[in-house]
């Protein structure tokens, strides 16, 4: 459901993803964002990152910005705590059993399929939640590159069927800029929303959710189908400026 200017009264929380809507892929919270966040919490209103990544990659790359974290599609969430390892304080991580053998042939099968063959680094990031992330250029591959590699998703979009056919245990996604994410099912953005909003008692329209990768195959295309009012995000250049608008910042 599309966010309009005079819904903002009605939001308690707003959600983010964070590669893409708040920074470019991979890199640090900038100042400018960060300030959005200062001025967005400054009017009571509760903040959360929703992300594909752990709780801790996500608060790293955030510098410890204060902010309520749901990781891995909803298998983690965490909460800033001054006295807790890292700064974060758990209130669940749950970690579902993935076959490794198995997910690592299928994913042979498939680069040999379609000539990915060449990679740096590992080509299959298995995290400790059970989200397995196929890396098309490797873990490893150069930033450029990644960025490079498929800017309109147009090219994983067209091997999406063909993964999900493969790793049916698994919700895929086109993750990150060279990759796909495979979360195991049920899990994604929508139902970890779901989750927390159950536990603050906050309706559907209650919350706001914020992300640039709401088309086929995208990991935040479950919100934007869903009853949530969503924001889309284009250029995360654009962010600040746009939540300051629509919330008179």
């Amino acid at each position: 459901m599309n966010f309009r200017k005079e819904d903002a009264s009605r939001i308690r929380l707003v959600a983010f993803d964070l590669d893409g809507t708040l920074t470019q892929h991979k890199s640090p919270l900038g100042a400018d964002a960060r300030a959005a966040l200062d001025a967005l919490r400054a009017t009571g209103r509760d903040l959360w990152m929703v992300g594909a990544g752990s709780c801790r990659r996500i608060h790293r790359q955030m510098g410890g910005y204060p902010i309520g974290i749901v990781g891995n599609y909803g298998l983690q969430a965490a909460v800033p705590d001054a006295g807790a390892p890292e700064g974060l304080r758990f209130l669940f991580d749950r970690r579902i059993p993935c076959d490794r053998e198995s997910v690592a042939r299928r994913a042979a099968a498939f680069r040999a399929a379609h000539g990915f063959t060449a990679f740096a680094g590992d080509g299959v990031e298995f995290h400790e939640s059970g989200v397995v992330t196929l890396a098309l250029l490797g873990t490893q591959a150069a930033l450029p590159d990644k960025l490079a590699f498929d800017p309109d998703r147009s090219r994983r979009r067209a091997l999406l069927a063909d993964v999900a056919a493969r790793f049916p245990e698994f919700v895929v996604f086109v993750g990150g800029s060279s990759s796909f994410d495979m979360a195991p099912r049920p899990y994604d953005k929508a139902r970890a929303l779901d989750e927390r909003r159950a536990a603050l008692g906050l309706g559907p329209e209650r919350i706001l959710y914020v992300g640039d990768d709401y088309g086929p195959g995208g990991n935040d295309e479950a919100v934007f189908r869903s009853a949530y009012p969503f924001l889309p995000v284009d250029d995360y250049r654009r962010t600040p400026a746009l939540l300051r608008s629509l919330f008179d910042l």
